[in-house]
């Protein structure tokens, strides 16, 4: 607040000299709250006492709890009505930290004037809060009296019946008054004021949000407006000394029925048979690698009661028992039950095989996660009806139409607006899925060359887009689609861990004429270079509030950060809070949240290169195939990787799936081929199936695939693009 700001230069002593002159306690009527005077500027209380209160002491005890407040003559310690109770001992004198904020009038009597032009309305603190009158703790610190206070307006109001304070849980009215406010951002969040104001007070400005939502940005300003106080500190609870030190320790304990390891259940040693793995679900039961065959510390594992929750629940079936391999321990030996029911059994060669066709390790990581996300996936499909020459608006109409469920399996359908017969062709999920994707990637959404972060776009605020784009990045993910690999880490790291823990670069900053001013700044040599910089640039550091005081040259490195942090993110932070609001859909935002090391790759880099061995693993073979063909095949995906053709390993990709990139949780059904008496290839994206043509000679094989591949590929893209 602005009482503990003075002007620079006045002592002590000169300010308190000036007391005489402000209402004194020899002057002040309590009964007669005084005439009508004319209010002067807000901050000259601040400017008047802000030495005084500066020096002033916390109350002891017994010293001043009979002390009375030199401005409203009360002996009331409220801080949640008055504020803290503050005595000067040299001086003997006792205000509420609330009674020094707003107008003061030159007489005795009120001290606070309502700030609404031609209303001479003054009063006491005390007296404005019986009156419910309001008083804005932000921006000029203005006070409304009850003629003039701000008001909730709400356009629509379906809610006849009483429902429950979010805070306290006790039935109020739902209809906006002085003592029930209405969340901004939920529209069935009601409070009581006394209740929001206690829990403004605890929580601080950190952590003062939205009970439902937990927005805080356009909470706080809301609650800011009608008179809530928020104090600018951490929230109580985190002042506790050692609040949290338990959470600190890592549960370490076999939990198991029967523990195989001689040293005991305490005993763990990475990267061995004896770690100890703690249950994925609730953290708080464990067990070691060996009592529990697993084959490896990233193997999944639930304890009984997580397991017996999620079999209730319908959303794993059991699988087979399996052992510990390359172990001392045998099966008899082994509690089996306590095996992770998401593996089933596995002879070596499918391993290798599953591990060729899932690729790296990494993906294998992330491949876990997102079908795990899967499982919400009902099997109800839900049909999509999409036109190809209008990706983008055709998504948004579907995800938008009310009867459209993300957590339903999604059946795309193409339609042609040109097509007067009204003809429906199914279309493949995956390649809608990766054509939206790559029109998120280039739409006015986002700003920036190859790593992208969002822009400011208002019509797109307007029409609720960023929402929109959050929804389809996780219906993407949750649905086998593609992830958008085009994030900056910045971008991603604000989703992660919250925009207050990152710090964001200047490759961040895509406007040429803001980069300009930082690297001005950054070089500036001398503290008048600096100056120089800030008078040219007056009136823009002003808006974006980045003014600050220069007393030295290492002043440039702050004054960069500050105009670095507003560029980036405190700029678009209603986008953010949007698309985050969108990213939440299916869990998605919550599951990057608690393994962001495991998302970042696909969030902020493309997939990696595709090669002859990669897609060989990939496909399947049909039985019964041509040998010859099968050969040829082989020879044509080397050619592509030896650049002896004008047709490329993702062509092949999206010839037959619609994916120009292997999704992160792979492709559903496996892609396959297979080899048919026909003159050129044929591929089916709704059932990932690339059909080979057989011929006689290597020559006709690669040909057909060259001619077909290139010219099927030259045609969908034109047509995709004709929209654009």
């Amino acid at each position: 607040m602005a009482c503990g700001a003075a002007r620079e230069g006045k002592s002590d002593t000169a300010s308190l000299e000036l007391l005489p002159s402000a209402p004194c306690p020899r002057d002040y009527q309590e009964s007669s709250p005084g005439p009508q005077f004319e209010s002067i500027n807000s901050s000259a209380l601040s400017l008047l006492y802000g030495p005084t209160l500066s020096k002033m002491n916390e109350n002891k005890p017994g010293g001043s709890q009979n002390s009375t407040c030199v401005f409203c003559r009360k002996n009331d310690d409220c801080p949640i009505k008055y504020g803290e109770k503050k005595t000067n001992e040299k001086w003997n004198l006792t205000v509420h930290y609330y009674c020094l904020k707003c107008s003061v009038c030159k007489k005795t009597g009120a001290s606070i004037g309502c700030v609404a032009p031609r209303c001479k309305r003054s009063y006491h603190f005390p007296c404005g809060l019986q009156r419910e009158c309001i008083f804005q703790f932000t921006g000029n610190f203005a006070s409304f009296c009850w003629k003039h206070r701000p008001v909730q307006i709400i356009t629509s109001n379906n809610c006849r019946d009483s429902l429950l304070c979010t805070i306290c849980l006790e039935f109020i009215e739902p209809i906006p008054t002085y003592s029930v406010l209405r969340s901004p951002c939920c529209k069935n969040a009601w409070f009581h004021r006394d209740c929001l104001q206690v829990q403004a007070i605890n929580a601080g400005v950190f952590f003062f949000r939205c009970t439902i939502c937990n927005n805080s940005d356009i909470f706080q300003k809301e609650m800011l407006r009608m008179g809530i106080h928020i104090p600018e500190k951490d929230a109580s609870w985190e002042l506790e000394e050692n609040a949290y030190q338990e959470l600190l320790q890592h549960y370490e304990h076999c939990d198991v029925r029967r523990c195989r390891c001689k040293e005991g259940r305490d005993y763990n040693v990475p990267d061995s048979k004896w770690e100890i793995k703690r249950c994925q679900c609730c953290g708080s039961s464990g067990t070691h690698l060996a009592c529990s065959s697993l084959q490896s510390w990233e193997q999944n594992w639930e304890c009984l009661e997580c397991r017996s929750i999620l079999y209730s629940a319908g959303e794993f079936q059991k699988a087979k028992k399996h052992a510990l391999p390359n172990t001392n321990v045998g099966i008899n030996d082994c509690l089996l039950e306590e095996s992770s029911p998401k593996l089933s059994r596995q002879s070596p060669g499918d391993q290798r095989k599953d591990l060729l066709r899932q690729g790296s390790k990494f993906r294998r990581d992330i491949s876990t996660l997102i079908i795990e996300l899967g499982f919400q996936v009902k099997k109800k499909p839900k049909k999509v009806f999409i036109n190809k020459a209008n990706i983008w608006n055709s998504a948004l109409d579907g995800f938008r139409n009310q009867n459209f469920n993300p957590s339903y399996t999604i059946e795309i359908v193409y339609v042609n607006e040109n097509d007067h017969f009204g003809r429906e062709q199914p279309g493949s999920k995956q390649e809608f899925l990766s054509l939206l994707m790559q029109q998120l990637e280039n739409s006015p959404l986002f700003e920036g060359s190859l790593s992208k972060n969002l822009s400011l776009n208002s019509q797109a605020l307007k029409e609720n887009l960023y929402y929109e784009a959050g929804k389809m990045v996780a219906i993407s993910l949750v649905h086998g689609g593609p992830s958008p690999g085009f994030f900056s880490q910045t971008l991603f790291n604000c989703l992660a861990y919250g925009p207050e823990n990152t710090q964001p670069i200047l490759d961040d900053v895509s406007d040429f004429d803001v980069a300009q001013i930082m690297i001005r700044v950054n070089t500036a040599a001398t503290v008048a270079d600096l100056n120089s910089i800030i008078n040219d640039y007056y009136k823009y550091l002003e808006l974006i509030g980045c003014l600050r005081l220069i007393t030295s040259i290492s002043d440039k490195y702050m004054l960069a950060k500050d105009i670095l942090v507003y560029h980036v993110i405190k700029r678009v932070q209603a986008p953010f809070e949007s698309f985050k609001q969108g990213l939440k859909t299916l869990g998605v935002l919550e599951k990057i949240q608690t393994y962001p090391e495991a998302f970042f790759h696909i969030f902020c880099h493309k997939p990696e290169n595709l090669s002859a061995k990669i897609l060989s693993d990939l496909f399947t073979v049909h039985t019964l195939s041509d040998v010859q063909t099968l050969g040829f095949w082989n020879s044509y995906l080397q050619a592509l990787e030896d650049g002896k053709s004008t047709v490329t390993m993702e062509d092949i990709l999206i010839f037959a799936t619609g994916c120009k990139s292997i999704p992160p949780a792979g492709f559903k059904p496996t892609p396959s081929i297979e080899c048919l008496h026909m003159d050129f290839p044929v591929g089916n994206k709704c059932n990932n199936c690339l059909a080979l043509p057989i011929t006689s000679t290597y020559k006709e094989f690669q040909e057909s695939m060259d001619f077909t591949i290139k010219n099927t590929l030259r045609l969908e893209k034109e047509e995709n693009s004709h929209f654009i």
